[in-house]
């Protein structure tokens, strides 16, 4: 593969991230159900026991279409780069973390808006939805991560490939020299 083609599939794979991001948003804003605070006569705003677990839940649901969408984008990056070599697992990362990011960014935009800006405006007695955020950063490490384990996997356990990618009998690349053999005498 020669330099330019080389970058030109790179950005055919962050576009494919961008698409999987959007995708991740759609999926993750219809999964999650946003708890709502009761604003009381104090004006302070209350959330239930219950409410703070569905925060935690859509967390989580951020992190499992996050593992789905790395490992898709991580099988595509090994798929086309294997013959790079180590660079790929830097391409797979990439590709997860920039799907992650739009998936946080676009995700974010399905939601009711700021809470400030809303709860500034409630009254005693109403309801007021939580932010549609993530808030747990370090849940975008889940959609790196699972971008590179196919990579890694792939690398460790499938057969060894020759520079011009293709493989050789029982997984030695073709027209590598079999083991010399070691000299009892010496």
């Amino acid at each position: 593969m020669t330099g330019q083609r080389i970058v030109s599939w790179v950005g055919v794979l962050a576009g494919l991230a961008v698409v999987v991001g959007v995708l991740g948003s759609l999926v993750w804003a219809r999964m999650v159900h946003l708890p709502v605070y009761t604003i009381g006569p104090d004006h302070v705003a209350v959330l239930s026991e219950r409410g703070h677990s569905e925060l935690f839940a859509s967390d989580a649901w951020f992190v499992a279409i996050g593992l789905v969408g790395g490992l898709v984008l991580g099988g595509l990056a090994w798929s086309w780069f294997r013959s790079l070599g180590w660079p790929v697992v830097l391409i797979a990362l990439g590709a997860g973390l920039v799907a992650g990011l739009v998936c946080r960014e676009i995700g974010q935009l399905w939601g009711p808006g700021p809470l400030d800006v809303r709860l500034d405006h409630a009254n005693p007695g109403d309801t007021v939805p939580a932010a549609f955020q993530l808030h747990s950063p370090a849940a975008l490490a889940a959609w790196a991560m699972a971008a590179v384990l196919p990579t890694l996997l792939a690398s460790a356990l499938g057969p060894e490939l020759s520079p011009h990618g293709d493989a050789g009998p029982r997984g030695r690349a073709a027209g590598s020299p079999e083991p010399a053999p070691i000299d009892q005498d010496a």
